[in-house]
């Protein structure tokens, strides 16, 4: 890996890094908070921590592979994610393919990963809410596989809101490990190369 462990850039940042999930203790293992728990994986790496509040997020200015980049963990509730990616896209003329979302998905069992270059929201509503705030759906991002509703009928609101049981969290950790690996391919320029290396 190429990270290099500098806790401050003065430098304005080329690229958002944006976990999503839900701020609060009460959520912060739920299957909807995989983005957060990737970020701190990503932050723990990095030597930085996620603890300024700037954009409707926590934040934090770093380093990946050289490049000047602010990670995000907004702080409006996952539907309103889209009003802090914008904001702080806004402030610093981040263009929406240098916007790098990490996001749970339910199509996918635990320790899974998929890396888009776009696409639609596939029914998560923080991709929906950046896209919207964005007005494009032009932006990667790495999704982590959040787990399977036990049935077709079980409610969606009620699974994502849970948390991961303990058996699928060492395959979590170990997606979130991949991703930050991936994370620092597409900011070199080589979502190509992530996508082969990293995408199951």
């Amino acid at each position: 890996m190429f990270f290099r462990r500098k806790k401050e850039n003065n430098k304005p940042p080329q690229w958002l890094v944006v976990g999503l999930g839900n701020p609060g203790l009460k959520y912060q293992f739920n299957r909807h908070n995989a983005g957060y728990l990737c970020l701190d994986v990503l932050s723990k790496q990095l030597g930085v921590t996620v603890g300024n509040v700037k954009f409707h997020s926590l934040t934090a200015p770093c380093d990946i592979a050289g490049i000047p980049c602010l990670l995000m963990k907004p702080t409006t509730y996952m539907n309103e994610s889209g009003q802090a990616v914008a904001a702080a896209a806004r402030a610093f003329d981040i263009p929406p393919e240098r916007v790098l979302v990490l996001t749970d998905d339910i199509s996918f069992d635990a320790g899974v990963l998929r890396i888009r270059r776009r696409g639609s929201d596939g029914g998560q509503k923080g991709l929906r809410s950046i896209a919207a705030h964005l007005d494009t759906e032009e932006y990667p991002r790495i999704k982590l596989g959040a787990g399977k509703k036990p049935t077709p009928q079980a409610n969606t609101a009620d699974w994502v809101l849970s948390d991961f049981f303990p058996e699928e969290k060492d395959d979590l950790r170990d997606a979130c490990e991949r991703a930050c690996e991936a994370v620092e391919w597409i900011v070199r320029g080589d979502i190509d190369g992530a996508m082969g290396r990293y995408t199951q």
